[in-house]
């Protein structure tokens, strides 16, 4: 299954944001959603308006700011910045992005590291709660799942990709070992998650 990832480039050069598009374009295990940010000045605007999952972004292009500013400005924590290299940079500013991506890196390389960055988001979040406590995010799916919306609902009312809420309900199935919408939905009543009126009015 094709899962959409929402990905903005920051980049001022024409051929340089043209080329990245193409290549992102053929990666088939993702739909992949393409924000354009051309001017620093359009850098959090844009941020804030597209949520996006990932920002690739030239070192150089938003001047002083570091990644960590940028996610706190725009209100997007859970978003990964990676870098665009095509020129020597400071490896201690490096050190501060999520990933890097260089010209010479071929589809392969660019695939297995957005999913290497997709799939430690989800570890680290389960790894920082107990095996059988779903996270906030978790229960804001289990919320969403017992209201019968679909992934790419899910997806879009949670400004995530549909390969994450997967990724998600995965990980709510193997803590809770739950394994049915009927089985959450009491999950949810039994631990107020959901109003059990809620529930009454959807299947009324």
């Amino acid at each position: 299954m094709t899962s959409t990832l929402k990905i903005a480039i920051a980049e001022s050069s024409l051929l340089l944001r043209s080329g990245l598009e193409a290549q992102l374009k053929r990666l088939a295990e993702f739909k992949i959603q393409l924000v354009e940010i051309i001017t620093t000045e359009s850098l959090f605007e844009s941020l804030r308006m597209h949520k996006p999952d990932l920002v690739i972004i030239n070192p150089a292009f938003p001047g002083t700011f570091t990644p960590q500013q940028i996610k706190e400005e725009c209100g997007c924590q859970e978003m990964k910045c990676i870098a665009l290299l095509y020129s020597m940079s400071d490896p201690a500013q490096l050190r501060l992005y999520d990933e890097q991506i260089t010209i010479f890196d071929g589809l392969n390389d660019i695939k297995n590291k957005l999913e290497g960055l997709l799939v430690s988001t989800i570890q680290k979040e389960t790894e920082s709660e107990d095996a059988q406590t779903l996270s906030t995010r978790e229960k804001e799916i289990v919320v969403c799942v017992v209201k019968g919306m679909t992934n790419r609902k899910i997806a879009d009312q949670l400004f995530l990709s549909t390969h994450t809420v997967i990724t998600h309900r995965r990980n709510i199935a193997r803590k809770l070992q739950i394994h049915s919408a009927s089985g959450l939905t009491v999950y949810a009543i039994v631990n107020k998650l959901i109003e059990l009126e809620d529930i009454q009015q959807k299947i009324g």
